[in-house]
């Protein structure tokens, strides 16, 4: 675990990093210079380009993640023909999915529903979603490479610290929306550059033309079975995760696909330890399915459990703690287009109960996908679609905005219950301790304990003052308590470190 340990640290402050610009971006920033419906319309792009985008990489990218360690290690680098066979097919799924987008773009504009305006940034889809595409291909080979922190950097920080220059070129009328929206669309061209750069300069990494070698002939038939059920697994998960923004545009409108854009990049926060956990447990695991180590499998399982379980109530009850306040924030720097944004209330309510679960289950789909029983991760995200498709449907029909935020909730909790049963039964894999529960109990009572205290003041200072409190309770009960003794252990480094220090 500890490679797993450096990395995500490393790569959760580049996340966090992240997420403190795009804070900044979705709270202050575009609230201040943009108006609902145009916040909404970045949003559905972003979404509906990421949906796509993973449906042009036809499979390919489980692939990079499944078989890279064979490729890098029975073959010679002038040898491995990986890059060139998933970017082939990675390119033939992006023509795919141009050609079937031009062909039916009419049909697809008039589902848009209350949406007509997006009609005119429609094609914008296009360079956002090859553009993603090739970031995705180029990502997994950083992956392989045990690069996640840097490529995270990418995504997670330099991504949104794009955003944050683009704004303010608008803001500064060097480019109107029109040219915001197109350069929004290119958002994703200079961490393609970058990366490329980086994989290359490793020197671990060529994009070679050759022909099939003996892994691909032996594996190959293998690799297609596999990449077309992943494939499928993981684009129905994209599609679910990304139909709520889709039946808001549709069934809403774009200012209500704006406000519940917000309430989702607030629960998001609660991702941060969740991704940058995953990037680098995907290529450990792998490795460890290889050689058969069911220990260590085991051992990661309950760490990432113990880990998320903890950060994510805390953050939890952070976010709760303050959401009333950053409504009012945003009310103040939305004043000039007249615009109310406390229905996210509920939605970062639900949602964040829904993230909760989502978290306190760990790595669940990461040691499936690695796994001999990846076709398993397929039937799940079929059941995932299923329920959480027609649940938005129905719910955003009769509760709004806020039924898409309760679909999440019901769709993915029975999707982690599946996965949770798969690992118990298949390979008697349970993560759970009395601690897992004390975790959430101890949680609960620090969030009551802030939730009573009286602020009678502005949001500016209530924010910073309920979360130092919070923090001051949760952090030091969860280190005494060793909720999470991998945390515990690391946070003890560090006192030891600043001890050494000041003596």
């Amino acid at each position: 675990m500890g490679i797993i340990q450096q990395q995500s640290i490393r790569t959760s402050i580049y996340i966090f990093i992240g997420f403190i610009v795009g804070a900044i971006n979705i709270l202050v920033l575009f609230p201040l210079f943009f108006s609902q419906p145009e916040i909404g319309m970045t949003r559905a792009l972003m979404d509906i380009s990421v949906t796509l985008s993973t449906l042009a990489t036809f499979g390919s990218i489980p692939v990079i993640y499944k078989f890279y360690p064979f490729y890098k290690d029975y073959l010679a680098q002038n040898k491995n023909d990986l890059p060139f066979i998933t970017g082939l097919v990675c390119l033939v799924g992006f023509m795919a999915v141009l050609i079937s987008g031009f062909v039916f773009e009419d049909f697809f504009i008039r589902k848009l529903g209350k949406s007509p305006e997006f009609a005119e940034y429609f094609v914008l889809i296009y360079p956002y979603s090859f553009l993603f595409m090739v970031f995705m291909w180029l990502e997994a080979f950083g992956w392989g490479l045990k690069k996640t922190a840097l490529t995270n950097f990418l995504k997670e920080t330099l991504v949104r610290v794009i955003v944050t220059l683009l704004v303010m070129v608008f803001a500064a009328r060097l480019v109107g929306i029109d040219g915001f929206m197109k350069l929004y669309s290119l958002l994703y061209l200079l961490p393609v550059i970058s990366l490329i750069t980086i994989l290359v300069r490793s020197g671990q990494w060529k994009f070679n033309i050759v022909s099939p070698s003996k892994v691909s002939q032996r594996m190959g038939k293998r690799m297609i079975t596999f990449g077309l059920f992943i494939f499928g697994a993981q684009f129905l998960n994209v599609l679910a995760r990304t139909s709520d923004t889709i039946f808001a545009i549709g069934f809403e409108g774009l200012p209500q696909a704006g406000l519940f854009a917000i309430g989702s990049y607030l629960v998001a926060i609660m991702e941060i330890p969740q991704r940058s956990l995953s990037a680098i447990s995907v290529p450990v695991l792998a490795e460890s399915w290889k050689d058969r180590n069911m220990n260590n499998i085991d051992d990661i399982y309950k760490k990432s459990v113990s880990n998320l379980l903890v950060i994510a109530s805390g953050l939890f009850s952070l976010i709760v703690l303050n959401i009333h306040d950053v409504v009012e924030m945003l009310n103040f720097f939305g004043r000039k287009t007249n615009a109310d944004y406390s229905i996210i209330v509920q939605i970062v309510v639900v949602m964040g109960i829904a993230r909760i679960i989502d978290l306190g289950t760990g790595i669940n789909s990461q040691i499936i996908g690695t796994s001999n029983f990846w076709r398993f991760d397929f039937f799940t995200n079929v059941f995932y679609t299923a329920l959480s498709i027609p649940l938005n449907f129905l719910l955003i029909k009769e509760y709004g905005i806020v039924g898409l935020a309760y679909a999440n909730l019901i769709a993915l909790s029975l999707y982690n219950l599946v996965r949770f049963i798969f690992l118990l039964v298949k390979f008697g894999l349970q993560p759970y301790t009395a601690k897992s529960l004390q975790t959430v109990l101890l949680a609960g009572v620090c969030f009551a304990i802030v939730w009573f205290i009286p602020l009678n003041i502005n949001w500016y200072l209530s924010i910073p003052i309920r979360s130092l409190i919070f923090c001051l309770i949760f952090i030091p009960l969860m280190h005494y308590t060793k909720a999470a003794p991998e945390l515990s252990a690391l946070g003890d480094k560090w006192l030891n470190k600043l001890r050494g220090r000041s003596s």
